[in-house]
């Protein structure tokens, strides 16, 4: 599928067929887009939990409020970020980069992010959300269909998911089958009252 093809036909599915699987090839195809996906610095703060067990799909969709997609699409993505990734050792982010590169980018990286917890939170959400469209545009090439998702109980989840001390949970996205078609899309702004030039 062409990309701008993709970009159009890209909607938040709501109902899947449950009983249809992902290919091992297709999942770990649309994971090697995602992790192509650019980061500030290289840093690639996201971590990805995909969650197979159907006894704690269920569990997650209690945390979801009750909402379909989570049990019954063929994958479930749960998209964190490490906020503190900046300052993991940060030369692995830039190891392939020439010398001289990495003696400019490493002091400048702890310059950016050090004691600046707004900019480190931002910047792995950031993240996070370029490696959300990565993948859903990667699942509608493949002929899938997915929905991000933000509706669920956020201490809940990352109680289920066992998310660790300095991560955060930007969203989850269900991948499958479409059961049925997405609702008509609600009304796209014009172009002319979100794009300015230069200034507002």
């Amino acid at each position: 599928m062409k990309v701008f093809q993709a970009i159009e036909e890209r909607r938040a599915v709501k109902h899947y067929q449950a009983d249809s699987e992902m290919p091992a090839e297709d999942f770990k195809k649309i994971m090697s887009a995602v992790i192509l996906s650019p980061t500030s610095y290289n840093i690639q703060h996201w971590r990805f939990i995909r969650v197979t067990d159907k006894v704690h799909r269920d569990k997650i969709k209690e945390a979801a409020w009750g909402q379909e997609q989570v049990a019954a699409a063929s994958e479930l993505v749960i998209l964190c970020a490490d906020i503190n990734a900046w300052n993991d050792r940060p030369e692995r982010y830039v190891a392939n980069s020439p010398q001289e590169t990495q003696d400019m980018l490493l002091p400048m990286m702890e310059a950016f992010y050090s004691g600046k917890e707004q900019i480190q939170r931002d910047e792995a959400m950031r993240s996070c959300g370029i490696a959300a469209q990565t993948m859903m545009l990667a699942a509608k090439g493949l002929g899938y269909d997915s929905c991000p998702m933000v509706g669920f109980d956020r201490e809940e989840l990352a109680r289920l998911i066992r998310l660790p001390q300095g991560y955060v949970i930007a969203m989850m996205i269900a991948i499958g089958k479409a059961e049925k078609a997405a609702y008509p899309r609600g009304g796209q702004l014009p172009l002319e009252e979100v794009l300015c030039e230069n200034h507002f």
